[in-house]
């Protein structure tokens, strides 16, 4: 099936996903959805939710028409992945956190998971964890307002830095630990797509260099293997949004998408 890849997020997170695909096929076609009117998704009801994302990437669907849908959207992934695969006629590819490079990359075997507070708290989170990461000490932190930061950023502003330190500071603790039974974290795993948009600023806070590790290298050559069209096509560009977003039409012109479309959905 030809047609672009469509990338589906509740915010601005998945143009993080569309630069990492830009970068390994670019000239790849792509559309780009989010669900901004339910944004943020973590505060949601899960089986609401549930229901939710599979009516909004539905329609992205049938208005793109797209060989494969990337979910770039931990909360999403992980709440409804097999329902839009059961429901859906073209390959869905999720996003997890990257825990299985950061375990393969620490020196220290001490890892920080950088995330929001739902996949924090996800039993699957664990799971990754225990799979992959079993030998790690892992520092979890739950750094919600960093989505709201990253929306900032995309719609012309600047992130606060102020803010940005107070979420972060559980982080940098285990960067500099206090005493030398815990061994100091040296990667960490940006588990919301949300924040490798703001990891120029990440970087600069940090007390001491860390390795930053994300999902979109893997999600890349995910779509490779599940559609032949990735590499072809002169872009599509359409972007679609579930309620008025002319806040972030230059965010989205800057990367590669044009003004947003107001998406129609039933639910």
């Amino acid at each position: 099936m030809k047609g672009p890849v469509l990338i589906f997020d509740s915010g601005v997170g998945g143009l993080s996903v569309a630069q990492s695909l830009r970068q390994h096929y670019p000239d790849a076609a792509m559309c780009y959805a989010c669900d901004n009117a339910w944004l943020p998704y973590g505060l949601r009801d899960d089986a609401v939710l549930a229901g939710r994302i599979v009516a909004v990437c539905r329609a992205a669907v049938e208005a793109c028409q797209p060989s494969v849908l990337v979910v770039a959207c931990n909360t999403a992934s992980t709440l409804a992945l097999e329902l839009l695969r059961a429901q859906l006629t073209v390959p869905v590819v999720g996003t997890v956190p990257a825990i299985k490079p950061a375990a393969l990359m620490s020196q220290t075997r001490h890892i920080g998971l950088l995330a929001t507070k739902a996949t924090v708290g996800r039993p699957y989170t664990q799971r990754l964890i225990d799979s992959f990461a079993s030998d790690c000490v892992i520092t979890p932190v739950a750094a919600d307002a960093l989505v709201i930061e990253a929306e900032t950023y995309v719609a012309g502003g600047a992130p606060n830095s102020e803010h940005m330190q107070a979420a972060l500071a559980p982080l940098w603790h285990a960067v500099m630990p206090s005493t030398s039974a815990v061994p100091a974290l040296d990667t960490v795993v940006l588990g919301c797509t949300h924040f490798p948009l703001l990891k120029p600023w990440l970087m600069q806070l940090a007390p001491a260099p860390l390795q930053w590790v994300d999902s979109g290298d893997a999600i890349a050559r995910r779509v490779a293997q599940v559609t032949a069209d990735v590499g072809s096509g002169q872009g599509d560009g359409r972007c679609f949004t579930t309620a008025p977003a002319d806040r972030l039409i230059a965010g989205f012109a800057h990367y590669g998408f044009a003004a947003p479309q107001l998406l129609r959905v039933g639910v």
